[in-house]
């Protein structure tokens, strides 16, 4: 991939060296992760997908075309290749006079050409389009027809994708009855689908009389199917054996992992649950796409203080930075957008996670097992004699980890870890209620983060909220924010977002550790009293920064509702 994408890279560096900095950056990760550059260009925002367009005119002497004036449906379908449509990020779109026309964002990819040049024994002319219609025309073909009927569904619709090897020989000594065979092949639809929708749970439940599949997309299910409920034991058997699972033992819960390898050469990871319940065993499986986690933390949802506040933080050379939320709330990203931060040559960082959800070169990740005596508590102490400079740990559960996280916090290292609290402010009283002295506890924590994911509402479809102006002080509107203006939006829904939203933002409560706060905690002062001095000093509460997302048109006020209604 590096020959195929060196020629605009190359380009832009010449025409754009300020930023020839980072789009080395970019175009590294572009081969890393096996993804075009064009999309890893657009998808960090450093150059729009219409910018990308006119230079690309303008640099290799092809018009473009509006990608939206093609009828995707009139495209032979003898031209779909999947494998590679995905390797190379273009699409063919017809042929003419023994010569196949393919639309592509980035001209330079000579390589695309001669493979598909080579694929259908034509000769191949490239059409400029912009990044975004062509990633959205790629995503509509390859998810065209798949309502998920179980008889509709072919061999061809999951050739690009791999389960593990382990899985598949358990598959061939467990399951391998040519009537299941439809089963595999739906099975494998769902996952596909899951992962093209980007969805971060899979629930598939049986009830009496209906069976149900669902998938979480930014923070809510939705129902996507529901097969016949007489298939509901055919299908809890086919996970468990995907996920090296004991499909014999349907009385107790279960733990298992599936690996899938999908076209684009990128393996996901799957944590995979069974639970007994009245009609049936009940399978979720969480999708641990670590390449789906955009580690800038510029677009995060942190606003110009709240960064600085964590940056500062992340400079110290000693101290603790908690994280805290609910399960789902994105600490985990804000962890490692820290941690990816501090990834250099110079630094030697360990973690302790529960399970391991991002892979991060550089950094010594260690998976806790607790039968094995793998614990968070024994995991620190380790790290401790492997001269570290920066530890995280997944999540502070009992008063031993407390303590020796406070440890290494006093003596020299940087920790970072989790708490499920509400609020920064009940951060600190968890700590005083689990054991861990006052003293102690003023003296180590530097920061704390309590932060919730809202969703992002579509640019595209939504559409202005009117509301009388004196009850915008009642919803908690500040009168700094209504003297800045305040323009609200509702949800509407359209073909590029799933009722109204697109994605999520974070909302976030960052408090540094002050010098009133301290006091207040050496006093076994309450979260309240924590709270109102913090906001004093001029931190955002989740709520206030959740109506500044909503006045900046980022989010909506039902979205504020249900993100902070705690």
């Amino acid at each position: 991939m590096s020959s195929l994408l060196n020629g605009l890279a190359s380009s832009l560096a010449v025409s754009f060296p300020e930023k020839k900095e980072k789009l080395v950056e970019l175009y590294k990760r572009s081969v890393q992760e096996q993804t075009a550059f064009t999309t890893v260009l657009v998808e960090n925002e450093l150059i729009s997908s219409r910018e990308l367009a006119d230079f690309c005119e303008a640099q290799f002497g092809i018009p473009l075309l509006d990608l939206d004036a093609i009828e995707l449906s009139e495209i032979p379908q003898n031209f779909l290749n999947e494998k590679l449509i995905f390797k190379h990020h273009v699409l063919p779109v017809y042929s003419q006079n023994q010569t196949l026309y393919v639309a592509m964002a980035d001209p330079s990819n000579v390589t695309a050409l001669e493979d598909f040049g080579f694929s259908f024994g034509l000769h191949v002319e490239a059409l400029l389009v912009e990044e975004n219609k062509l990633a959205k025309a790629i995503q509509a073909l390859v998810s065209d027809g798949s309502d998920l009927e179980l008889g509709d569904i072919s061999d061809d619709d999951i050739s690009d994708l791999e389960v593990s090897e382990e899985s598949s020989r358990l598959d061939e000594q467990q399951n391998g009855k040519e009537d299941d065979a439809p089963i595999v092949v739906y099975i494998n639809k769902i996952l596909m689908d899951s992962i093209r929708r980007g969805a971060s749970d899979l629930h598939f439940e049986p009830y009496e009389h209906k069976y149900r599949i669902r998938f979480r997309i930014d923070g809510i299910l939705h129902e996507i199917a529901s097969p016949p409920i007489n298939l509901a034991n055919r299908f809890s058997a086919r996970l468990k054996v995907m996920a090296r699972m004991d499909i014999a033992e349907r009385r107790l819960p279960q733990d298992g992992r599936i690996k899938l390898k999908t076209g684009r050469n990128k393996a996901i990871d799957m944590r995979v649950n069974s639970l007994p319940t009245m009609w049936g065993e009940k399978i979720v499986i969480r999708i641990l796409d670590s390449s789906a986690a955009n580690l800038n933390i510029d677009i995060l949802g942190y606003d110009d203080k709240q960064k600085k506040l964590y940056l500062d933080a992340l400079a110290r050379p000693q101290g603790m930075i908690l994280v805290t939320g609910p399960t789902g709330s994105g600490k985990t990203v804000s962890l490692y957008t820290g941690l990816n931060i501090l990834n250099t040559v110079e630094t030697n960082i360990s973690t302790a996670e529960d399970p391991v959800e991002i892979n991060l070169p550089g950094v010594n990740q260690v998976q806790i097992n607790n039968k094995a005596g793998m614990t968070f508590a024994s995991a620190l102490r380790a790290f401790l004699r492997q001269d570290p400079d920066i530890v995280m740990v997944g999540e502070i559960r009992d008063l031993e980890t407390a303590e020796i996280s406070i440890k290494a916090a006093q003596t020299g290292h940087l920790v970072l870890s989790t708490l499920h609290t509400n609020s920064a402010a009940e951060t600190l009283t968890r700590l005083l209620n689990m054991g861990v002295p006052a003293f102690n506890i003023a003296s180590s924590v530097s920061l704390i983060i309590a932060q919730r994911l809202a969703r992002r509402l579509c640019e595209k479809c939504k559409k202005p909220k009117m509301l009388e102006a004196e009850l915008l002080p009642k919803i908690g509107f500040s009168q700094e924010q209504l003297d800045a203006g305040v323009k609200l939006f509702d949800p509407v829904g359209c073909d590029e977002c799933t009722g109204g939203f697109k994605g999520r933002v974070g909302i976030y409560e960052v408090m540094p550790m002050s010098a009133a706060i301290s006091k207040i905690i050496m006093a076994e002062g309450n979260s309240i009293e924590i709270a109102e001095q913090a906001v004093a000093e001029g931190m955002y509460s989740l709520r206030m920064s959740a109506l500044e997302k909503a006045r900046l048109g980022v989010t909506s006020l039902s979205e504020v509702e249900r993100v902070t209604n705690v």
